[in-house]
Order: C-alpha cells, then structure tokens, then sequence
C-alpha cells in the first residue's frame, strides 16, 4: 500500500452526509415545519455557536470574527435569545434534550453572569435532562477564574480546551501564544470547580510543525491527563479564509511528514494508556467515548466523534448547522443578516439539504466507516431496504482499493487495516454520491 498516493487528495472530514457544501436554499417555513412535526419526548441536542474571539489564530478554519469591544457580542447575545424564543415557539411538544455544546469562535467570551443566564433561558424553553452533557469549548488564554465559577453555576460538565501546539516557533507562526503553564492552570481551575471531564484539541501539519515539537506537547499535555484528545490535520484552505494567506506555504510539512506528525502522537497517546478513536479522537478506557467504540455506539456529529445518539440536533447562531429527521438545516453565516431575521421574527435559515432514502443509506455506510474503520455493505443496504445496486459504482472503486492493498473485503464487509487508519476519509469517500473532487474547500485526506 502507498499511503502517500491518498495523503494530498482533498476529502471531506464527513461530520455528515451529503456535507455542507451540497446544501441549498431553504426558507424558515419549511423549518418550522420540521421543529413542529418532532414528537414529544424527542431525544435532542442543542448547539450554540459564539462568532466572536479577541483574537484571530491564522489556522483558524471555522465562523468567527474578532471582536475588541463588547458591544458586538452584547448585541449578538440578544439576538441569540430571540432565536431560542422563536425556535421555541415553533415545536408543538416538549423534547427531552440529552446533550448541549457550546463553540465558536470563543463561547467564554461572554460575561460570566451573561452566560449563565443564557443557560438558565435554554432550561426554561426546553426540558434539559438531569444527566444531559453540558459541554463548551475554551481558549485557556482567555479563560478566568470568574467564568470558570459560571461555567459550574451553569451546570457545563465537560470542556474542550484548544492547545494546538505548545511549541513556540509554532505558536508565533500561527498568532497564538499559549503557555504551557497557563492550560495546566485552567484544568487544574476546571477540575477544581467540578468540571472533571476535559479534553484537549491538537493539530499537526501546521506551519514550522516538526515531530520533535509534535512529542514534546504531547508529552506537556500527558502531564495534564485529559479525560480525551483530539488530533486534527490542518486544513489549509486561504483561498476560503483569507486570514490563512498569513502562513507561508513553504512552511507547511508535506504529506508525508503529516502523516509522520500524526502516527507520532497516536503512538505516544496509545503508549499512555488512551484508546486510539476512529480518525483522530484517543479517550482513557473508562471514558463514555471508549465505552461506545466497544459497544458500537459510537457516532459521528458536526463536532466529530460523539457519543451522542440523539434524533434532533438544533443549531442556534449565525452559521449554526442543525439536523432533524428529515434533513439538515443552516442558519445564515453573516451575522449582520443572522441578525436582521431574528429582527423580523422569521428562522434565520439559509440553506439545508432534505434527506432521501439512498443519502439515508450512504449516510450509515459512511458513519459506520469513520467510527468502526469497516462495514457491512448488504447488512446495512437491507436494514435500510434499498437495492444494493445503487452502490455499484462505489464497489467498483472498492474493488480498485483492494487492489491497491488500502482495504480488504470479508464477503460483504469492508475493513480497513490497521496501518490504513488515518486514510479512512478516502475509504468512506466511494459511498459519496456527490464527491467533486475539484471542491478545494475539503481538506487533505492525512
């Protein structure tokens, strides 16, 4: 197998199936329609994006924006309120919300009295499960002792803390400065306020990256002991966000040295005692996430590898991206825009994607591949009563696969070998019926 052949081709990161990029317009109406037709009692899960940093990481690659003053984030908060009021008043039942998740952008940007109450509003208009997970993403930088305290006044009982890299040729190249000393305070503040469950973010194949760099912060973040990791690829994509254009090309490790970078730290998680998750998640073996690989529970949601087996997902925020049973839905991106909707007392939906019986059936053949690294094709295409037919074109490129020696078939099922794992994209990339490999806002497959 030539791992190198696959390393630079631009795949999706398949958070769901079709991706965003297949969206199309849609108009609140239908929305509404959706939210009113979920039965009562519906598993759901809530997510809440914060468009705003006080600073720009050039790697960045999500929808945020900088803000020095408070009065953006102020006016935004407001507007968020009237979307969860509008939302709200178009279910016709109460739902059972089992999972909240807080990102941005910087969701502890807000004030820590504005925060809680922003929470103590969701538990009025929806009924939060007692054990529902309550999670929020931080930058340490940013993150002082007062927000941790509202961060456990509100009931958050997990956190996400971007780390990166904690090498300082690294940070500079990508305008984020983080010492090693202040995450270590942060998790020790989190934990002491009763925030047990963290995990760390990291990235490899960033600008002056080197497996030295990429050892020794993995070796500063042990020391820490997170309940989970996660190790992404960095997508550089400048020609769609322009504040990438900051980081020289020349700069950037080849494909093979990412793939280097990221078996590295595989490595040293997996020699630490962290179960090895899918692409790029690793969680101690008595994390939820551990537990649902082992019992095939594991999913795949815009937030990566989750636990979370909720029906519903409703986004709230400019840019928030929702999924209900019968499609996904995206609010509009522009926060001025976002902002004008809610002002009108409409949905701020922008586009969406309504789901038909074979993206349904792709759907689980493509999840089943990013979290179990193999599937059962006839099983999966029976379960969802479809004529396996439909996949003759994506078993004519598995066919081609196995050839190559990237995959091998056990009659019906695929699987994907061991030292293959972090090309599983391209694996679960045959099942897309809608892949245009010229889309350059995909990232690289390792």
């Amino acid at each position: 197998m030539n791992a190198s052949a696959y390393a630079d081709e631009r795949l999706p990161r398949y958070t769901s199936y079709p991706t965003a990029p297949q969206f199309h317009e849609m108009d609140g109406a239908l929305y509404a329609s959706w939210l009113s037709s979920l039965a009562q009692g519906t598993p759901t899960s809530l997510y809440l994006h914060v468009p705003f940093c006080r600073s720009m990481c050039w790697y960045c690659g999500c929808h945020t924006t900088v803000a020095l003053r408070d009065g953006p984030i102020v006016d935004y908060l407001a507007t968020l309120r009237g979307e969860i009021a509008l939302v709200a008043e178009a279910l016709s039942a109460p739902l059972d919300v089992r999972h909240v998740h807080f990102g941005g952008g910087t969701p502890t940007i807000l004030e820590p009295a504005d925060f809680v109450a922003l929470v103590t509003l969701l538990r009025q208009r929806f009924p939060i499960h007692p054990d529902a997970e309550i999670a929020v993403e931080i930058d340490p930088r940013r993150l002082e002792p007062p927000m941790t305290a509202a961060l456990a006044a509100a009931g958050v009982n997990r956190a996400s803390l971007g780390v990166q890299s904690f090498d300082p040729v690294v940070q500079k190249a990508i305008n984020r400065i983080q010492s090693v000393e202040q995450t270590a305070a942060v998790t020790t503040g989190l934990r002491n306020a009763g925030i047990a469950a963290v995990s760390f973010d990291l990235i490899y194949g960033l600008p002056k990256q080197t497996l030295q760099s990429c050892l020794d912060t993995v070796e500063q973040c042990l020391s820490m002991r997170p309940d989970r990791f996660s190790i992404f690829g960095y997508a550089h994509v400048p020609e769609f966000k322009k504040h990438q254009r900051r980081i020289a090309t020349a700069d950037l490790p080849d494909g093979e040295a990412r793939h280097e970078q990221a078996e590295l730290m595989a490595h040293l998680l997996t020699e630490a005692g962290y179960v090895r998750i899918g692409l790029d998640h690793f969680a101690l073996p008595d994390d939820p996430m551990a537990r649902a690989l082992s019992e095939g529970r594991l999913r795949r949601n815009f937030q990566g590898y989750t636990t979370d087996p909720c029906e519903a997902l409703i986004g709230f925020g400019a840019s928030a991206i929702g999924k209900l049973p019968q499609g996904y839905i995206q609010n509009e991106v522009v926060i001025g825009r976002y902002a004008e909707r809610i002002a009108d007392s409409a949905l701020p939906t922008r586009r969406g994607y309504r789901l038909t019986p074979e993206d349904r059936l792709r759907a689980e053949l493509i999840e089943r591949m990013m979290c179990d690294l193999t599937v059962d094709i006839d099983a999966i295409c029976t379960q969802h009563a479809v004529d396996a037919r439909v996949l003759a074109p994506s078993r004519r490129k598995l066919d081609q696969l196995a050839q190559e020696g990237l995959i091998a078939f056990d009659g019906s099922r695929v699987l994907l070998p061991e030292n293959a794992r972090l090309l599983v994209r391209k694996v679960a990339s045959v099942f897309d019926a809608h892949l245009n490999q010229q889309q350059r806002q995909y990232s690289r497959a390792v």
